[in-house]
C-alpha cells in the first residue's frame, strides 16, 4: 500500500468556480428528449406537463445549474415557431443529422423554459446561424424576453406565456466549422456579427453571447474567429471535445468491453483537455482578456450499443465513464479562471448520459453519481490544493481540486485512476483548525454500470475517514471518486 500526501490551504483561493461549470446538454437526438425526458402529458409515466418527474427529481438533486438546448447539430436546422402554439397543429420535421426520424415538435420553446423554471437553472439556446435567418434569431429572442407591445410578444401570450422568461446564455450557431454550415472561420466570424448586432437585450434581460469556437485542438479557428470577433461582440467562445478511446472515429470501442489499455488510452485522451485550455486560453489572450471559454460538448463518445439505431448514439455507462467525469470536472475547477460554463453530453439516454430510462424505469448512470459527489463545488472558490502524486501508464494515478463555500466549508473531490493501486492519503489542510471532516465514495470494478435489472450495483457510500492533528487520512481505492467535506466548528 502506497502512502501519499496531500496538501489543501483554504486560505489560498485561486478563481470562482462558477456554477454552470456543472451544466448539462439536451439535443433532439435519439430518446434524450423523446422518452427520455419528455414524455407528453397523456403518458402513464408520472409526469409535470409532460416531463418526467423522475427525471426532474434527479436534475434537482444535482443542483443542474444550466441546460443546453436544441442542439448541437439540430439546432441549425431547427425553426423555433415549428415548436409553438398548440402540439396538435405544429409542423413536423424530419431529423436529418440523427436517424432521420420525423421530429413533432410538441417540445419546443414553452416545454423548454417551464422545465428550467421547474429545475431552477439556466437555459442555454443554440440558436441557428446555420439555416436559419438573422429576422429568425432576434425573433425568438423578442419572443421569449420582451415583457411590451410587439408582434412576437403577442404571439407568445396567445400560446399561454404572458410573462417573459429570463434568457442569459444564448450560443449563436454550434459546430459551424462543421455541421453547422462547414464554414471558413473569418465567415463564420462576420456573420456572427451580423446576428449577434440584431439579438438584443428586452425589457432588463441581458444576454451573455457565446460564438461558436474550435472543435478539438483547431487553433486556428480560435485565431482567425478572435480576429474578427472581438470581446464587446461575444462574451466567451465554445470548445468543444469528446474522449474517443481509440482515437478513431469509425471505430470508437466498446462502453462496456474494454481492455486495461483501453482504459489507460481513455483517461489519457480525457487529460488532453488540459493542454486544449491551456493552448486556446494563450491565444485567447493576445486577442482579448475579457473572453471566457465555454465547453458546451464534451464526454466520452464510443461506439452504440449493439441492436440499437446508430444515429442515436445510445450507449452504457460504467466506472470508467465515472473517472472520465472526475478528471474533467476538477480540470474545470482548475481552470475555472477561464472556463466559465461546461455541458456534458447529455442528460439523458445519449452519449455519456446522467440517466437511461426505458418505460418507466430510470437508471442513475455512475456519471450521474460523480456529479452529486461534486455539485458541492458549485459557486465556491477555488483553493490552493496538491497531491504528491505518482503516475501509472503514463498518467497522474490521483487527479484532485479543492473549494472552499461562502459558509466556509471545505470540499475535495479525487479520483484514484489507478486499476492497480490503492492509495493511503494524508491530507494536511491549512485554515481549517479544529473542523469536523466526512467524505463519501464512489468505486467498482472498472466494468461495472447500473441496468434496469441492477440500478444500485455502482452507487455512493460513506467512506472510513480517519481525524489527524491537522486534517484527515483516507484511503483511496483503485478506481474510485472521493468527496471529502471540512466543516469548521
Amino acid at each position: 500500500m502506497k502512502e501519499l500526501k496531500a496538501v489543501v490551504n483554504v486560505l489560498d483561493k485561486k478563481s470562482h468556480i462558477n456554477r454552470e461549470i456543472y451544466g448539462h446538454f439536451s439535443e433532439h437526438l435519439g430518446r434524450c428528449i423523446y422518452e427520455g425526458i419528455f414524455v407528453g402529458k397523456d403518458s402513464s409515466i408520472p409526469n409535470t406537463d409532460g416531463v418526467r418527474n423522475d427525471v426532474i427529481e434527479a436534475f434537482k438533486n444535482i443542483h443542474m445549474p444550466v441546460l443546453r438546448w436544441p442542439g448541437g447539430c439540430f439546432a441549425d436546422e431547427y425553426h423555433w415557431r415549428d415548436g409553438v402554439g398548440a402540439p396538435q397543429d405544429r409542423k413536423k420535421m424530419v431529423n436529418t443529422h440523427w436517424g432521420g426520424v420525423t421530429e413533432d415538435n410538441s417540445f419546443g420553446t414553452h416545454e423548454f423554459f417551464n422545465l428550467c423554471e421547474e429545475l431552477g437553472c439556466e437555459p442555454y439556446l443554440a440558436g441557428n446561424l446555420g439555416s436559419g435567418s438573422v429576422q429568425e434569431l432576434a425573433d425568438w429572442i423578442g419572443y421569449i424576453t420582451f415583457d411590451g407591445v410587439s408582434p412576437m410578444a403577442d404571439l407568445r401570450r396567445r400560446n399561454g406565456r404572458e410573462k417573459p422568461w429570463k434568457l442569459k446564455y444564448l450560443g449563436i450557431g454550434n459546430e459551424n466549422w462543421g455541421c453547422g454550415g462547414n464554414m471558413r472561420p473569418e465567415f463564420y466570424g462576420d456573420e456572427y456579427r451580423r446576428y449577434a448586432t440584431y439579438c438584443r437585450n428586452f425589457s432588463g434581460n441581458e444576454l451573455f453571447k457565446i460564438a461558436c469556437g474550435p472543435n478539438a485542438d483547431d487553433y486556428d479557428w480560435t485565431d482567425q474567429l478572435l480576429g474578427v470577433v472581438k470581446d464587446w461582440h461575444a462574451r466567451a467562445i465554445s470548445l468543444h471535445y469528446y474522449t474517443v478511446p481509440t482515437g478513431d472515429w469509425s471505430h470508437k470501442g466498446s462502453a462496456t468491453d474494454f481492455s486495461e489499455e483501453e482504459y489507460y488510452a481513455t483517461i489519457q485522451k480525457t487529460l488532453y483537455m488540459e493542454t486544449l485550455i491551456a493552448k486556446h486560453k494563450a491565444i485567447m489572450s493576445r486577442h482579448t482578456g475579457n473572453m471566457k471559454l465555454v465547453i458546451d460538448e464534451w464526454g466520452c463518445w464510443y461506439d452504440v450499443e449493439p441492436g440499437t439505431n446508430p444515429g442515436f448514439l445510445f450507449q452504457q455507462n460504467t466506472m470508467r465513464d465515472a473517472i472520465v467525469a472526475a478528471c474533467n470536472l476538477n480540470l474545470f475547477n482548475r481552470n475555472s479562471d477561464i472556463v466559465c460554463m461546461a455541458n456534458l453530453a447529455q442528460a439523458v439516454n445519449v452519449l455519456q448520459a446522467l440517466l437511461l430510462t426505458e418505460g418507466e424505469r430510470l437508471v442513475k448512470t455512475p456519471t450521474y453519481h460523480v456529479f452529486d459527489l461534486f455539485k458541492e463545488h458549485q459557486d465556491s472558490e477555488l483553493i490552493y490544493s496538491f497531491v504528491e502524486n505518482v503516475r501509472v501508464h503514463e498518467i497522474p494515478a490521483v487527479s484532485h481540486s479543492a473549494s472552499v463555500d461562502r459558509e466556509g466549508r471545505l470540499t475535495m473531490t479525487l479520483a484514484n485512476c489507478s486499476l492497480e493501486e490503492d492509495y493511503d492519503l494524508d491530507i494536511h489542510i491549512l485554515g481549517m483548525d479544529g473542523a469536523d471532516y466526512t467524505a463519501r465514495i464512489l468505486t467498482g470494478e472498472v466494468h461495472a454500470c447500473n441496468t434496469f435489472e441492477d440500478g444500485e450495483r455502482v452507487h455512493i457510500c460513506d467512506c472510513k475517514t480517519e481525524k489527524t492533528e491537522d486534517g484527515i487520512r483516507l484511503r483511496l481505492p483503485r478506481c474510485s471518486v472521493v468527496q471529502v467535506r471540512g466543516n469548521a466548528k
